[in-house]
């Protein structure tokens, strides 16, 4: 009986300690993931601004859906993107 007790003291344990590492990934690491994805996916989609220098690193951009028609540039949101050249 003793050994059964002490098995199942390890398997709270093994559960416990899983239960906090996936704890912890989804409280911290998971939305620094999410927000790089979400942030990629925009800009791949995104209207940018041409660079209009020979060393550019980013461009300010906007969605889609944000692009006035008449000027061909954006109404209001704007956000930073690595510049593609």
């Amino acid at each position: 009986m003793k050994e059964a007790t002490g098995e199942l003291n390890m398997t709270v344990a093994v559960v416990v300690g899983i239960a906090g590492l996936a704890a912890f990934f989804y409280f911290t690491v998971w939305p620094s993931i999410r927000n790089n994805m979400n942030r990629t996916t925009n800009c791949s989609e995104a209207i940018c601004d041409k660079c209009s220098s020979s060393n550019c690193k980013t461009v300010s951009c906007c969605n889609k859906e944000d692009v006035d028609p008449t000027t061909k540039g954006c109404k209001t949101q704007k956000f930073e993107c690595v510049y593609k050249g």
